[in-house]
């Protein structure tokens, strides 16, 4: 940044980006860059894309050079943009570990824990954060749900305190992965489909089966795909959506059938609805992970949740066994009931 400290003499020197730049500058500019534009950014930050733009105009002139250049669709950094946001990412990185130092200081009676989870993982992650805040309510808890992708760019740039991922074989040596929870795949029907009822079906009778899956960049969906491939079946895609309960729906809907996970299901294990298929080779054995970077030194707090959520893990299981066992309850009574349907009393 030689250029961008020069003397008084030449118009601009450290005492004038003193007065002239802001912190909330500095974030907004790094969030620009991480997220390739200035509409996402305002979203994450909650402002307005007319704020965004004037306070990026505002640092371009207190630099004295444009920080960001339009290339087709996208924007990216300047020359002189890539300097000012490694001197943010500096910046911001500093003041992070200020306030970490600061929290331990105070202890647990107060501090930030900020943590980005996938979207499967909202079936597991705010309950789980809802137990540590009654323990510790002087914590403020920030969350933020986003794909599989997106949390890898949010990790990449320490946006998060902790992560909550499903399976991690990609990340570097950078990164800690911690397991702290099962998160088991099951393939799902409305409860009248007509495998709904049968035994130890091969995954083949799944191959001409309309299949719902996730949006790319979903772990569930690269999961699912991969363990069709591996038994070389080609699966007959029907749709793609974005959210397990619009999957759900779907399938509600008669829309064909899907790999979710146990923990999306807990709250309809009993009425009824949907049934388990039971197919070779499932559930899919999973577990949740928390990621962290090692880069980034761990707070009081951070470290606290993450001895809280690995002592969960007892309990987490207890809750698919039982989801589990419900299903299972519910199709020996549909059973049952066929049975008795098919031989009625003389």
């Amino acid at each position: 940044m030689a250029d961008l400290r020069t003397t008084r003499a030449g118009g601009m020197g450290t005492d004038y980006l003193i007065r002239h730049v802001t912190l909330r500058q500095l974030q907004i500019m790094d969030t620009i860059v991480r997220l390739g534009s200035f509409t996402r950014a305002a979203e994450e930050l909650f402002l307005t894309q007319p704020t965004v733009s004037l306070q990026m105009k505002k640092l371009a002139e207190a630099v004295g050079a444009p920080l960001f250049q339009t290339l087709g669709r996208t924007i990216e950094p300047t020359d002189a943009g890539r300097e000012v946001h490694a001197a943010c990412q500096s910046i911001l990185r500093s003041l992070s570990n200020l306030e970490i130092r600061l929290a331990d200081l105070k202890g647990l009676r107060c501090g930030r824990l900020r943590v980005g989870i996938i979207t499967t993982a909202t079936y597991v992650a705010p309950e789980l954060l809802g137990a540590f805040s009654r323990r510790y309510p002087g914590i403020d808890i920030s969350l933020n749900v986003t794909n599989r992708d997106q949390l890898s760019e949010r990790l990449a740039a320490h946006d998060d305190d902790l992560y909550v991922m499903g399976q991690q074989n990609e990340l570097g040596n950078e990164i800690d992965v911690i397991p702290f929870a099962p998160n088991p795949l099951v393939m799902v029907a409305r409860s009248d489909h007509p495998l709904a009822g049968e035994r130890q079906i091969p995954l083949s009778a799944l191959a001409q089966e309309p299949l719902i899956i996730r949006e790319p960049g979903s772990g569930v969906r690269d999961a699912i795909l991969e363990h069709f491939a591996t038994a070389g079946i080609q699966p007959q895609i029907r749709m793609q959506l974005g959210s397990s309960e619009t999957i759900k729906q779907a399938i509600l809907g008669g829309l064909g059938i899907s790999a979710l996970s146990v923990h999306s299901l807990r709250l309809e294990c009993s009425g009824g609805r949907f049934a388990l298929l039971d197919i070779a080779g499932f559930p899919i054995r999973r577990r949740w992970h928390l990621v962290y970077s090692k880069s980034r030194e761990l707070s009081l707090v951070a470290r606290t949740f993450l001895e809280f959520a690995v002592a969960s893990e007892p309990e987490i299981r207890a809750q698919v066994i039982e989801a589990l066992a419900a299903f299972e309850q519910v199709r020996q009574q549909r059973l049952n009931y066929s049975l008795q349907d098919a031989h009625p009393p003389c």
